[in-house]
């Protein structure tokens, strides 16, 4: 009898893009993925168990990176995804041709992102062009980065 082909999915230490967690356990302020987008949860309810069934939990989440508004439903004993966020803090050392250079607390240059193109790529801009000295917040999920706003001056 021969072995199965198996094919397992590999990534790299503490790499998985989500874990399960209980609905009943999520909290507002925390993430979940809602429609397969990492979201901040902003409301909450539950309803109560009915004739056939368990209690149910209302989500409504805004997507981290594009801010749009999500909903769902999920029975409170039912598992549900939580996306992985890391947060890194950088000083932002340069801006040339669009791109920043930013030092992390061990010393690493990166040079690789560009400023965002939107309100907070406009502060970043004008703050590092008012020659201030500030931190630059990433938060990575999904293999995705939200450049976050300039955090208090240094």
């Amino acid at each position: 009898m021969a072995d199965p082909d198996l094919d397992f999915q590999t990534g790299e230490s503490g790499a998985s893009a989500t874990y399960p967690m209980q609905c009943s356990a999520l909290r507002k302020n925390g993430y979940v993925v809602l429609k397969g987008r990492p979201c901040k949860i902003v409301e909450m309810s539950t309803s109560k168990t009915g004739k056939h069934g368990h209690a149910k939990v209302n989500l409504v989440g805004i997507d981290i990176f594009t801010n749009k508004k999500y909903e769902d439903m999920c029975p409170s004993t039912h598992n549900m995804d939580v996306p992985s966020i890391k947060r890194i803090d950088y000083q932002l050392v340069n801006i040339n041709e669009n791109y920043m250079s930013l030092m992390s607390d061990n010393g690493d240059i990166r040079e690789d992102l560009r400023v965002p193109d939107n309100e907070v790529g406009k502060e970043i801009e004008s703050k590092f062009e008012a020659g201030e000295e500030f931190m630059v917040s990433l938060v990575f999920s999904y293999n995705s980065y939200l450049s976050a706003r300039p955090e208090a001056p240094l």
